[in-house]
């Protein structure tokens, strides 16, 4: 790990690790994954947040050679969550006189998780909303951002550098390839997506505290945002751009007119209509389309465009008479995860009967404000052709939402 001076005494310390094959064991990291921690060199130096056991090592290592035969002073928590606490006891046992400071509940779930921290409980310094504490001319202040996307979680603002230290908050899946800025990369070719897959599965559910966190932010004057995950944030026009994607993301509104078409397909015939539909769609309208087969793509792509996009059909099938498997883990996943504010439509194949669209709409009428567009359309087996004016009738009825549609957060 080789420390990249930031501005201002700051170090960002990057673990990499382009192995894992899935983020909490669910999502898949086709372009890896990075663990953020912060080095502050000054007369009592600082280290902000801990980092995952596939780096640590190389982490502990980047310290050792920051303090250069110095003590360690301080070490923020922001978040106790497994992948950013791999060296909190290492480093306690390490620099006997650091201080931890951390939230009530985010000590609490440290000792769940490795109960032999209760023997330093003499060096927490617990921190709360409007905690702060002074290192030199640093000035660092606590924020509570609870279920943002754990109930423990603190951002950290330091005053004179305008830094907010930001937890899990404006992360993202993807490593970073030397660059280390949002302003230094094409910002919207890879990292744009892998940022919505990681907000829309990892904190989605947690849209209101998530305002809250935005309300606070606020009212703070911030030129650099630096999180666990991903790259760090120091322009206005970063700052501005990814604080808006929250903003829709966070009030469950999409970001673009267009479709998600998501359907299962054992033998080729829901496919079929699944890019018939997305034929006439394209044919009338040149707003967005996203296609999935929902029994092999990755939950987390099909989650982060259903956020994205206005509207979402989603193509039935029947098995065993009820909703095939994998359609129903999604459905009921979005509502869990709280998906709103989105209109969408249902078809179904089935031969010879079934309670597949039944099923779906019970678990899709859990949303609090989703709108159904179109009769639920039917057929039975395969495509036909006088199954034709309707499928387009119900692409006519989707493309009219588009010009409902406001991007306004």
């Amino acid at each position: 790990m080789l420390p990249r001076k930031l501005d201002d005494g700051f170090y960002l310390l990057c673990g990499i690790d382009r192995r894992l094959e899935r983020f909490e064991n669910m999502f898949v990291l086709p372009y890896g994954v990075s663990y953020n921690s912060y080095f502050l060199d000054c007369d009592e130096p600082v280290l902000i947040d801990s980092t995952d056991a596939s780096v640590a090592d190389e982490c502990m290592a980047a310290v050792e050679g920051l303090l250069d035969g110095r003590e360690l002073a301080h070490l923020i928590c922001n978040h106790v969550e497994p992948d950013h606490v791999a060296t909190i006891q290492r480093i306690l046992d390490k620099y006997p006189q650091a201080k931890l400071h951390v939230s009530k509940l985010g000590y609490q779930l440290l000792c769940q998780f490795n109960s032999a921290l209760r023997g330093f409980e003499d060096r927490v310094v617990i921190v709360d909303e409007g905690s702060k504490f002074e290192v030199g001319k640093y000035k660092f202040y606590f924020i509570k951002a609870a279920n943002v996307h754990w109930p423990e979680v603190t951002f950290c603002y330091e005053a004179t550098t305008k830094s907010l230290f930001s937890a899990d908050a404006f992360g993202s899946f993807a490593a970073p390839a030397g660059h280390i800025y949002a302003d230094q990369v094409h910002y919207n070719e890879i990292w744009l997506s892998e940022a919505r897959r990681y907000y829309t599965n990892i904190v989605g559910r947690q849209g209101k505290p998530t305002q809250r966190a935005l309300e606070k932010a606020a009212g703070l004057d911030i030129e650099k945002i630096y999180p666990l995950h991903g790259l760090l944030f120091r322009t206005p026009e970063t700052i501005s751009f990814i604080i808006e994607k929250y903003q829709h993301w966070s009030r469950y509104k999409a970001e673009e007119a267009g479709s998600v078409i998501v359907y299962s397909s054992m033998y080729n015939h829901s496919q079929q209509l699944a890019d018939s539909l997305a034929a006439y769609l394209a044919d009338a309208s040149e707003a967005g389309i996203s296609i999935y087969d929902v029994s092999k793509t990755n939950v987390s792509f099909i989650v982060a465009d259903l956020f994205r996009y206005s509207h979402a059909v989603f193509v039935c099938n029947n098995y065993n008479t009820e909703l095939y498997p994998r359609m129903d883990a999604l459905l009921r996943e979005l509502m869990m995860l709280n998906w709103d504010n989105h209109t969408y439509s249902l078809a179904c194949n089935m031969s010879w009967g079934g309670r597949a669209v039944a099923i779906a709409q019970e678990i899709l009428g859990r949303g609090k404000n989703l709108t159904k567009i179109g009769d639920n359309f039917t057929i039975k087996s395969s495509l036909q052709e006088e199954n034709k004016k309707e499928l387009q009738q119900l692409a006519k009825d989707i493309i009219a939402t588009y010009a409902d549609f406001t991007p306004e957060i």
